[in-house]
């Protein structure tokens, strides 16, 4: 039986590795490895444990650092560990360091590189995000996009092959555990919550987090509108706020990070989803939550065009504005294929490696 690696770090990872795992199962031998990207409880074991997924086989455990002392220490270790486990396939997640570590490392190692999520493109290379994901397209043997306008991107690029359109493996995970959070998730009663009765914030993205003006801009934003705001805060986030000393108005609730099945209920029952997050922009627009999103651009430009997200950047006024004013409309076109793409990611890796 062929031996895959798949690498991962942070939060959106570990959702989008839970119905691959499952997949490729019956199929592969999977070496899972955790570079340790999020390393806290909640960013990263209670994952594991709310999905229902095995632990990982490795956990180097590199959590925080500069962009590129983090990246360099994942290539160290992940070529050690590439070394020992021999794998015939490398697959990686998304766009963040834990990404560009596995691909370059399995680049430099020879080993054949697949990844989940190739060919999105927000078109601004100040984003860390946006620098791995294009290096990682580059390198990789199968690149599996979630939408035609990810394919369309690697053709500009003058990728095409090993190219293949399988929707989007976040819908697979999603269709999977909404219900389990509906049964078991008691959040919304831990906050004394309502649906519709509360925004939800997440703010995570270097460009917000590392710059003060950018950040306090964002609170004043959030203080401002005439509702609850649920604003679970990422550790990085946090220590910036502490920092930097910045305080939030009375209807600003921060709290510690959740995991993946109350994120769900939050998000599932907000009346508005804030975030500089591009899995939760897609996440919102799959529940038919309308989506604020803290930056200028995104890589999930059909959520824009079908009228469900709209971009914000960090001014505190705009921010405000569309809260206030601004509501979808039309229909939400299915974009994100049909809740199988992780079948198909397993059975495309079948017929190639094997």
């Amino acid at each position: 039986m062929k031996t895959i690696a798949s690498i991962v770090g942070a939060r959106p990872q570990f959702i989008k590795a839970a119905p691959v795992s499952r997949a490729l199962a019956s199929h592969f031998n999977e070496v899972m490895i955790h570079t340790g990207q999020h390393y806290d409880y909640e960013m990263s074991d209670l994952f594991f444990k709310e999905m229902d997924m095995r632990q990982p086989d490795f956990n180097l455990g590199i959590g925080g650092g500069t962009h590129g002392a983090q990246t360099g220490t994942m290539l160290i270790e992940l070529e050690k560990v590439i070394a020992t486990v021999k794998p015939d396939c490398v697959l990686v997640y998304g766009d963040i360091n834990s990404t560009l570590a596995g691909a370059l490392t399995a680049a430099k190692a020879g080993v054949p590189l697949a990844h989940v999520e190739a060919g999105l493109r927000s078109y601004n290379r100040t984003m860390p995000e946006e620098v791995n994901r294009v290096l990682t397209d580059h390198v990789s043997s199968w690149l599996f996009c979630p939408t035609d306008a990810a394919v369309q991107n690697l053709e500009k690029e003058g990728i095409t092959k090993g190219v293949h359109q399988i929707g989007d493996v976040m819908y697979d995970a999603l269709l999977r555990n909404l219900e389990l959070s509906r049964n078991k998730s008691q959040i919304l009663k831990r906050l004394d919550l309502k649906k519709g009765e509360y925004a939800l914030a997440t703010v995570h993205r270097s460009g917000n987090t590392d710059d003060p003006k950018n950040m306090r801009s964002v609170l004043d934003a959030l203080g401002s509108l005439p509702i609850r705001v649920i604003f679970p805060v990422h550790p990085r986030t946090r220590s910036r706020i502490n920092e930097w000393g910045f305080t939030v108005n009375s209807n600003v609730s921060l709290i510690e990070p959740l995991g993946p099945l109350d994120i769900l209920q939050m998000q599932e029952n907000a009346n508005c989803i804030l975030t500089d997050s591009g899995g939760m922009q897609k996440e919102a627009y799959l529940l038919g939550v309308r989506c604020i999103t803290l930056r200028e651009e995104t890589e999930w430009v059909e959520t824009v065009s079908a009228g469900w997200n709209s971009l914000a950047g960090v001014d505190a006024k705009r921010i405000k504005s569309l809260y206030e004013t601004w509501k979808p409309n039309g229909e939400r076109p299915l974009l994100y294929g049909d809740g199988h793409a992780a079948e198909k990611i397993a059975q495309i890796l079948q017929n190639e490696l094997n």
